[in-house]
């Protein structure tokens, strides 16, 4: 899966989030650009744009900084590095909280959620052999990365991580955090994964759309102090029939969308990825096992 497809994906959705009837406030500002390869964009309440460019300039400066640890489009990521070496040393606080949410998903899920797939991912995005694409089904397992403060490494050569499925919900906290340390109240961002704070100006909740990937509008969520993740198995395709969310034993997944909300945008957007490749009768056990989250959608 790439940033920018499954991002596209899901600021179409965000955008059906516009509902009809929205009572915007006297003062707000806003900024659209760039994160992870994709659109994004941030509201802030109560503040004028002259006031919060500042601020909006402090939140650029810190996707760069996230962007030189998660993107796989970036040479000197951390994780293209360690893609590349097999191995990082002192790796960043950020990553190796990822990481561990990973670890914790991938068991919950009973491995459906597996970010070794990247050597899989590729090997069918790029039309190869049959031979190579086993070839690439035998480098995934996540049983086969280690990490610590000290180091991350990937124990199988040829082995590759993708977090894209559970990446961009870090972001959407980091920035959220920023936002909070400055003691902002009322705020929506969307980083790919979106984060509600306080309510809109006029005192109502954040009304938040779901859409498929055709941009049918599927459900709304008043979002207040919480975070919404959605994803499609259907959002794009690798190839004629290869959805981009992938089973890391290769299998088609069926197609699905899942929505899930939860206080963190990391976990949201991790168990909204997990989800989709889970059976229906797993849902309320892998969902149970993190305090807070709940699912939106499933469809």
């Amino acid at each position: 899966m790439t940033y920018l497809t499954r991002r596209h994906f899901l600021t179409i959705s965000a955008s059906a989030a516009a509902l009809p009837g929205f009572a915007g406030p006297s003062v707000s500002a806003r900024w659209r650009g760039v994160a992870l390869g994709a659109p994004a964009s941030m509201r802030l309440e109560g503040l004028s744009q002259t006031e919060a460019d500042p601020i909006f300039a402090s939140v650029e400066r810190e996707l760069l900084r996230l962007e030189n640890i998660f993107s796989l489009y970036r040479p000197d990521s951390e994780i293209r590095r360690l893609n590349d070496a097999g191995r990082i040393n002192a790796p960043s606080v950020e990553l190796l909280e990822v990481l561990s949410l990973s670890a914790s998903i991938h068991r919950a899920s009973g491995g459906a959620f597996d970010p070794t797939v990247q050597p899989l991912w590729t090997a069918l995005a790029m039309g190869r052999s049959p031979e190579e694409i086993a070839a690439a089904r035998a480098r995934v397992g996540w049983r086969n990365v280690a990490f610590d403060s000290g180091q991350v490494a990937l124990r199988t050569p040829g082995m590759a991580l993708t977090l894209n499925g559970i990446a961009q919900g870090m972001v959407s906290d980091r920035v959220h955090a920023m936002l909070a340390e400055r003691g902002l109240k009322h705020l929506l961002i969307d980083m790919g994964e979106l984060v509600a704070r306080g309510s809109r100006g006029d005192g109502q909740p954040w009304k938040v759309g779901v859409a498929d990937p055709a941009g049918k509008l599927r459900h709304s969520v008043r979002l207040s102090d919480r975070a919404l993740a959605t994803s499609a198995t259907g959002g794009t395709l690798l190839n004629d029939t290869t959805g981009h969310i992938l089973h890391p034993d290769g299998r088609d997944a069926e197609p699905k969308l899942v929505a899930v909300s939860a206080p963190r945008a990391v976990v949201a957007d991790g168990l909204s990825t997990a989800l989709c490749l889970c059976a229906p009768e797993q849902v309320t056990r892998i969902i149970g096992q993190f305090p807070g989250a709940r699912l939106e959608v499933v469809a």
